[in-house]
């Protein structure tokens, strides 16, 4: 018997759609075997989901009142204010199932489904699973349970580390996300949080004491240590600097500069009118892109829209910075209006900082990266031609 597709079943996902009678499988071990291990896939993907169950409940206890207020992403609530309202719970818990089967048969979704992963991405992953997810992302997982490196964060973190690059690290300890419970500059809450952050960074170094530490680097690792372990956190830390943002946190920060190059040809073609104003009164994209691409729009945007920011470049890579760049770009500053209002560099660089609410918005990100196409081969391109002008420009 086949399901009737006139009704969804949120379940189906998760099953065979030929539903065969229990007797067909008396007499065919092939079919007792497939029986079995559909009802130990159905059995662990329930046994995940109420696991987050449980959690969450433990999560809702109430806290001692000495506790300050946070919102659900960890930052102490000022003035009663709180974030962005949840998801609706069946909604959540509709996702997670979809999540949990994803990650339980990751290589065949990545090699057979990427874009219903890079959809699911863009709907923005379950809060409960997003760790887990951006390791499988970006490759940290196979990098610490299977491959070589798997002791290199063991190792590194137990080395005493360049007494010049740690002495950096402690300085910018208090500045990353004061807000937030991890690493408050008082109390108790965030000693925690800066250790960690400071194991994980001084570990950076130790692996590549050529290159040490760069200010850009401490806020990638904080988010990244406010969804996981400080392991798993080294481990897509690492990711990120070797695989996204190859060359950003090196000295001259010459990579994130011809990012910077790209982008202005890019916005040539996308908002000529940005183009334009930022041309004639001598905008350098290195006012505004290099915190934006360092720290992945984290001091940017609103926190969901960060979130929701990072699930889509983990998954996409950096062609999302450059989305994000353009769009707050061209509707920041893109009308005649707007231009008008905004005439010179003082304004421009005000207005960069103060950009509107309303097109920092996840859903207006989101939605405006999916009508946004940049082509790949085009971005290569690009690359290539802007590495060739810097060289051409320092010989």
């Amino acid at each position: 018997m086949r399901m009737s597709s006139s009704a969804y079943d949120p379940n189906a996902h998760y099953q065979n759609h030929e539903i065969c009678d229990t007797n067909d499988y008396v007499n065919n071990p092939f079919a007792i075997q497939q029986l079995k291990q559909q009802q130990q896939a159905t059995s662990r993907v329930q046994f995940q989901l109420d696991n987050l169950e449980n959690k969450r409940k433990k999560e809702q206890v109430p806290v001692e009142s000495n506790h300050p207020e946070t919102d659900r992403f960890g930052f102490f609530v000022m003035d009663g204010l709180s974030s962005s309202p949840q998801l609706d719970p069946k909604v959540l818990r509709r996702r997670e199932k979809k999540w949990i089967q994803m990650l339980d048969n990751w290589r065949y979704f990545m090699d057979e489904k990427f874009e219903l992963v890079k959809a699911r991405c863009r709907k923005g992953i379950p809060p409960s699973l997003r760790g887990r997810a951006w390791k499988y992302l970006c490759g940290a997982t196979f990098q610490m349970e299977v491959s070589a490196n798997r002791f290199v964060f063991d190792y590194c973190v137990k080395q005493a580390g360049d007494p010049k690059w740690n002495e950096d690290i402690q300085k910018d300890l208090s500045r990353q996300f004061p807000e937030h419970e991890m690493f408050a500059r008082v109390g108790k809450f965030g000693n925690n949080g800066k250790n960690d952050l400071f194991d994980l960074l001084k570990a950076w170094t130790v692996l590549h004491p050529e290159e040490g530490y760069c200010q850009g680097q401490a806020p990638i690792a904080a988010v990244l240590l406010m969804h996981m372990p400080v392991r798993d956190a080294f481990y897509c830390f690492v990711q990120i600097c070797h695989k996204y943002l190859p060359g950003y946190y090196s000295s001259g920060l010459e990579a994130v500069q011809v990012d910077g190059d790209i982008l202005v040809k890019m916005l040539k073609e996308k908002s000529k009118l940005t183009y334009r104003h930022f041309k004639q009164n001598g905008v350098d994209p290195a006012l505004y892109m290099i915190e934006w691409f360092m720290c992945v729009f984290c001091r940017t945007l609103p926190w969901p829209t960060v979130l929701r920011v990072w699930d889509m470049f983990l998954c996409e890579g950096v062609k999302i910075l450059f989305k994000v760049s353009l769009i707050l770009l061209k509707y920041g500053l893109g009308t005649p209006s707007q231009i008008k209002q905004f005439p010179d560099m003082p304004a421009i660089v005000t207005r960069l900082r103060n950009l509107p609410a309303e097109i920092k918005e996840e859903e207006f990100i989101v939605q405006k990266i999916s009508e946004m196409t940049l082509n790949d081969v085009e971005m290569e391109k690009m690359h290539f031609i802007a590495m060739k002008t810097r060289q051409m420009r320092f010989d």
